[in-house]
């Protein structure tokens, strides 16, 4: 069965941005109630006493009794605001409820048992849907909704037909895949890395030589491309060397 928490809240006369501002300063979280025809009424509750009213339960699937300046409601919260970059609550929507309407509200779902899947063969269990939307009586709305997978091997799911839920109507659809036991994730091997070359070629000096100048070793320069080297001066036969 649902949980029921207690607030106290107290009409908010001014609406906007700067009194509701000026509420967060004082500590109060700025609230409105509707439903059932009534307008909409804004409130203020009080910061510390609604955060410690929320911990540990699912807030949607919650019977709220509020109590607004001495008199009675009760209700579900039907939106929670918080801060973008604080946990902090900064707006409640409650919508006020009757024993005997029935209400459509989101429960979550609670999966129970090890799949055999995962024991047996290294599967990985995957939750692809955690809410499923019920139309119910108050007094028979159920705080969560259980349902074992500790049948399913790999490649198995279930789906929101497989759920059962007593005195509530399903408003979800039948073959909406609630879970899956999918195969072990092959781990990456990563490819070795080629193995640094250690040898460096030394750079090649590339210069050009000018006619007559000598090149390495003393050795006469080569004669450029398509150019045939000068020879070299013949002494004359017969004639001695002075």
């Amino acid at each position: 069965m649902a949980q029921t928490v207690s607030l106290s809240a107290t009409a908010r006369e001014k609406t906007g941005k700067g009194p509701a501002r000026q509420a967060r300063f004082q500590k109060q979280v700025p609230a409105v109630i509707y439903g059932h025809g009534r307008p909409t009424q804004p409130l203020m509750v009080d910061a510390l006493a609604l955060e410690k009213a929320l911990t540990g339960i699912e807030p949607e699937s919650t019977l709220i009794d509020l109590t607004v300046d001495g008199k009675k409601a009760r209700a579900l919260i039907r939106e929670i605001q918080r801060h973008p970059l604080r946990p902090d609550i900064i707006h409640v929507d409650f919508y006020e409820i009757k024993a005997d309407e029935k209400v459509t509200l989101k429960v979550p779902v609670h999966l129970v048992g090890t799949p055999d899947g995962v024991r047996n063969a290294g599967g990985v269990l995957d939750q692809v849907t955690r809410e499923v939307e019920i139309e119910v009586l108050p007094e028979h709305i159920p705080d969560r909704v259980e349902l074992d997978v500790s049948a399913l091997k790999i490649g198995d799911s279930l789906h929101t037909r497989d759920l059962s839920i007593p005195n509530a109507v399903i408003l979800t659809g039948a073959d909406l895949t609630i879970a899956t036991v999918v195969p072990p994730r092959a781990e990456e091997v990563a490819a070795p890395a080629a193995e640094a070359t250690t040898e460096v070629a030394e750079p090649e000096l590339i210069r050009k030589v000018r006619e007559g100048e000598e090149g390495e070793e003393g050795e006469a320069a080569p004669a450029p491309e398509g150019k045939a080297a000068p020879k070299a001066e013949e002494k004359p036969k017969g004639k001695k060397e002075e």
